[in-house]
């Protein structure tokens, strides 16, 4: 059996590689402007046709996001955040919502029985932070704190392909909460899925996390329909 000869990347794939993995590795966080192309160019050590190749092609995959007259910034962490992006940019969160459902309220069942006090700890502090946000009207605060909850109880699933899926649509997903402060009926201190699931944690009863998990969810989506 005879093999193909090895053949040595492009030098434009792996300008498109390295790229990557400043966006994947987080050296470059979502949001975050790129260097311009002559600065990608001398650190790179290569021509502005070869850097432009490189940026379209990621800026095609949902990586980057080129602004004429701006600059280039990151817009999501993976290929899959951001074509889930692109695709559910002017659709409902209706879908975005049933995901969330599907991966928490599995990840809060499997997190009842492999959580530990570290994780406990972190969870309960991140919900302090949540309930000071909300008190002081910090809405972005509230965001990131509750965000920071939810991805550490996916954490503390014990299952590393749930909480990478997880991981993955972080930002479509934590968009899908813009706009609930000022929703009619809204209660960002409601205990409900949160302060609840977290006693369920210490408990470890998997089917009560499990439902405290989706009582957030559901409330979620109730407003979101009450308020279209």
């Amino acid at each position: 059996m005879s093999l193909d000869p090895v053949r040595r990347p492009s030098l434009s794939t792996e300008v498109l590689d390295t790229l990557r993995r400043q966006i994947t590795s987080g050296e470059w966080p979502v949001g975050t402007r790129i260097p311009p192309e002559p600065e990608l160019m001398r650190q790179l050590g290569v021509a502005r046709g070869t850097v432009r190749e490189a940026v379209r092609a990621l800026a095609h995959a949902g990586l980057l996001e080129v602004r004429q007259g701006d600059g280039t910034y990151v817009r999501a962490a993976s290929e899959l955040s951001g074509a889930v992006q692109r695709l559910y940019a002017d659709r409902a969160s209706a879908e975005l919502l049933d995901v969330r459902a599907a991966l928490e309220g599995k990840a809060a069942h499997l997190a009842a029985t492999h959580v530990t006090d570290d994780d406990l700890a972190a969870l309960a502090a991140a919900l302090e932070r949540r309930a000071e946000a909300w008190a002081a009207r910090d809405f972005e605060g509230w965001v990131s704190a509750d965000w920071e909850f939810h991805t550490r109880v996916v954490d503390a699933s014990g299952n590393a392909l749930l909480a990478e899926l997880y991981r993955n649509l972080t930002e479509p997903l934590r968009a899908s909460m813009s706009g609930l402060w000022e929703r009619p009926g809204f209660n960002g201190a409601d205990p409900a899925g949160h302060e609840d699931l977290l006693a369920a944690l210490r408990g470890q009863d998997p089917a009560e996390a499990a439902r405290q998990a989706d009582i957030n969810i559901s409330a979620t989506a109730e407003w979101h329909r009450s308020t279209r």
